[in-house]
């Protein structure tokens, strides 16, 4: 089974912080070495990954030809590219029950970044990660939804909505990449120690509640080394194996009835 064990160059998106971070350091201390571009808003959390891993200053709240440019820089700089792990993301506290409080604007950074712009990099990036699929070389698309993707948190329900959105994505990029060499490892975490949460002012809270960063970053890369489609832990793999347990095998049917229809 290809796995995180057979990338030889990985670009990690939301690495200055939380889960992202993480997962940079601990695909970047593999045995098998690979090579880490680490990407994020802030400079000099960047800064603190160098020299053991490379980086690109970016800030994903923003437009397509933006992301065009980044992804066309990245391929001509690292044409070996072979693996994204897509984790950058922002979360905000909304109550639809007090219309007056919302701040749309806010709502259409937390889409843009949680979803269209991962929606923007994941499309740019698959003519490149096909080309080297079918020259024999695994390629791996590592989107981070979340367990609010599978049951909705309402105080959270657009963070829960982008989220439910690149969770079905990754569920369609799985039925109709098969055969490619492309493969989909979506990561879908429970509640997890993150600096997530630090503008809302829950942290405080939630960190008496929350999965210990260590332990769950453990948990994700058994299931990396393994090349589980879905990989969660906690609440978000009880969700996961109540509520969508056959889910793929239904999606690849479906997929197939469609393509009869050209047959």
């Amino acid at each position: 089974m290809p796995s995180i064990n057979d990338s030889k160059c990985v670009l990690v998106t939301g690495a200055t912080a939380g889960i992202g971070r993480a997962l940079a350091h601990a695909i970047s201390d593999l045995p098998s070495k690979p090579r880490v571009i680490a990407t994020g808003r802030r400079q000099d959390r960047l800064e603190e990954l160098r020299p053991k891993m490379e980086t690109i200053q970016i800030d994903f709240d923003t437009d397509k030809e933006t992301i065009k440019k980044f992804v066309d820089d990245t391929i001509s700089k690292y044409p070996d590219l072979d693996t994204i792990v897509l984790s950058a993301g922002i979360q905000y506290e909304t109550w639809f029950d007090k219309p007056q409080t919302i701040d749309l604007d806010k709502l259409l950074s937390e889409l843009n970044v949680n979803y269209t712009s991962i929606l923007a990099t994941i499309t740019y990036f698959l003519p490149h990660l096909l080309k080297l699929g079918a020259e024999g070389k695994p390629c791996f698309i590592c989107p981070v939804t979340s367990g609010l993707g599978i049951t909705p948190g309402p105080w959270v329900a657009n963070y829960s909505a982008t989220k439910a959105a690149l969770h079905s994505l990754s569920y369609s990029l799985h039925a109709l990449l098969q055969g490619t060499n492309v493969h989909i490892m979506e990561i879908i975490p429970p509640l997890v120690e993150s600096e997530l949460h630090d503008a809302e002012g829950t942290t405080e809270r939630l960190s008496k509640i929350w999965m210990p960063l260590d332990e769950y970053i453990r948990v994700t890369m058994d299931g990396l080394k393994k090349g589980d489609v879905h990989i969660s832990a906690g609440a978000s793999l009880a969700g996961l194996e109540r509520f969508e347990t056959g889910k793929d095998e239904a999606v690849i049917k479906s997929l197939g009835f469609r393509k009869a229809w050209d047959a």
